[in-house]
C-alpha cells in the first residue's frame, strides 16, 4: 500500500513539473504556453477616425488622420512592457517634453517638396499652410489579424493645395510581435496620378519618428534650425534629468555626428525608467538611395531620407527624383523596438537581413 501511495504521489509531482515546464510567464502573472505568439488584433474607431493595433488585447499603436495633422500617422508607438516611445505633443502634450515642430508627430511618411508643396511641414504653426500638401486617408482595404502578426492595407492621396491629386499611395503595414520586440513594417508604393511628380532634393523628409524626451540626445545648447523655405527655428537647451538616448549607425557612426550620414539602419538607445530600449529604423535594398541618408537630430527627430542629398552633402551631390505619369515608386522601412535590453549590431543585422528577403 505505501508503495502504491509513492508511485501515485511520483506521478501528480511529475505531472505537475511536466505543466509548469510547457508553460512561461509573461512577466505580469500571466501564464503562456511555451511557443505560443501573441494575438494581433484590431480595433476600429471609424468616429476618432483611427485604427488600434493591439497584441494579446494591450495597445501597440493606432493608424489615426486627425484633420489637424494633414498627414496619416501611427501614434502613439509603445514597447512590449506598454512605454510610450513617441513625443505626446501637438495631441497629447506631457510634462518636461519639447513643444516645437509640432508637424512632428508619431511615425509618418511624407516629403517637403513633391512638385512645390510642403507636405513634410505642414501644419507647424498649428494650422494648414499656403503652399501645404495634404496626405487624405481614402480607406483600409485589409485587416488581417493573426498569431504573432496582424496585416493592415490602407488607401491614401497626396493632394496639392488646390484639392488635385499627386499621388496615389498604398500602403501595406505588418505588425509583428514576439516576446520583448515589436515590429512595424511600413511597404509604400506611391503612383504618380496627376501627372509627372517631382521630389526637389531637399533635407526636409521623409520616413520619420518623433521620440519622447528621455530618448532624446542630451541637450548642451540652444540650436537653430532652418526650414526648407529659410524660416529659423530655435531649439531650447532643457535639462537632461532623466534623457539618455545616443545614436549609432550600422556604420559605427554615433551621437550627434549621424546626422547627413548613410547607413543601412540607425538604432537609437536609451533608457525610460528603468526599461533598457532601442528603436531601430532599417532602409530597404530595393530603397531609392540605398542606404540611405539619416535626417536624425539630437532633439527627437529620427528620420531616413532617400530623396535628399544636397544639404547632406555640403552642396557636392544633388538628388532631384521625379515618378513619370502613371509610374510607381515604393519605399520599404521596418521600425524594430525592444524592450528591456539595448539591440546588438549583430541582433540588428539578423532583423535587417530578415527584412531585406520577406520583402523582394
Amino acid at each position: 500500500m505505501k508503495m502504491i501511495k509513492l508511485l501515485s504521489a511520483t506521478i501528480i509531482l511529475s505531472a505537475i513539473i511536466f505543466s509548469v515546464s510547457c508553460s512561461t510567464s509573461d512577466g505580469k502573472g500571466n501564464d503562456k504556453e511555451k511557443g505560443t505568439k501573441p494575438k494581433v488584433t484590431f480595433v476600429e474607431r471609424e468616429a476618432d477616425k483611427r485604427v488600434d493595433v493591439m497584441v494579446d488585447g494591450k495597445l501597440f499603436t493606432s493608424y489615426w488622420w486627425p484633420d489637424t495633422v494633414y498627414k496619416p500617422i501611427l501614434y502613439p508607438i509603445l514597447t512590449a512592457a506598454g512605454t510610450t516611445i513617441t513625443r505626446g505633443f501637438p495631441i497629447k502634450p506631457r510634462a518636461g517634453e519639447r513643444q516645437d515642430h509640432m508637424h512632428q508627430v508619431g511615425n509618418w511618411f511624407n516629403y517637403g517638396n513633391v512638385n512645390g508643396y510642403d507636405f513634410w511641414g505642414n501644419g507647424s504653426e498649428g494650422k494648414k499652410s499656403p503652399n501645404g500638401g495634404v496626405i487624405k486617408e481614402i480607406g483600409i482595404d485589409k485587416l488581417t489579424e493573426g498569431d504573432g502578426e496582424g496585416i493592415m492595407v490602407t488607401r491614401a492621396s497626396w493632394v496639392d493645395p488646390s484639392g488635385k491629386e499627386l499621388l496615389a499611395e498604398r500602403t501595406e503595414f505588418h505588425f509583428i510581435a514576439k516576446d520583448s520586440i515589436r515590429i512595424i513594417d511600413r511597404i509604400a508604393t506611391l503612383t504618380a496620378t496627376g501627372g509627372p511628380v517631382s521630389f526637389k532634393d531637399t533635407k526636409e523628409g521623409s520616413f520619420g519618428i518623433r521620440v519622447a524626451r528621455q530618448l532624446e540626445l542630451p541637450s548642451r545648447e540652444d540650436v537653430t534650425l532652418t526650414d526648407a523655405q529659410g524660416n529659423p527655428t530655435t531649439v531650447k537647451a532643457m535639462s537632461n534629468v532623466g534623457v539618455s538616448g545616443n545614436y549609432r549607425s550600422s556604420e559605427g557612426v554615433t551621437g550627434e555626428a549621424v546626422w547627413s550620414t548613410r547607413a543601412k539602419w540607425m538604432d537609437l538607445f536609451g533608457k525610460m525608467g528603468s526599461e533598457d530600449i532601442s528603436l531601430v529604423i532599417c532602409d530597404h535594398p530595393k530603397n531609392l538611395s540605398y542606404p540611405t541618408y539619416w535626417h536624425a537630430r539630437g532633439y527627437g527627430l529620427f528620420a531616413a531620407n532617400p530623396f535628399g542629398a544636397k544639404d547632406f552633402t555640403q552642396g557636392k551631390e544633388e538628388l532631384n527624383y521625379s515618378i513619370p505619369a502613371g509610374k510607381s515608386l515604393t519605399q520599404r522601412y521596418r521600425i524594430i523596438i525592444s524592450s528591456g535590453g539595448h539591440l546588438t549590431d549583430a541582433e540588428i543585422n539578423g532583423y535587417a537581413d530578415d527584412f531585406a528577403r520577406k520583402y523582394k
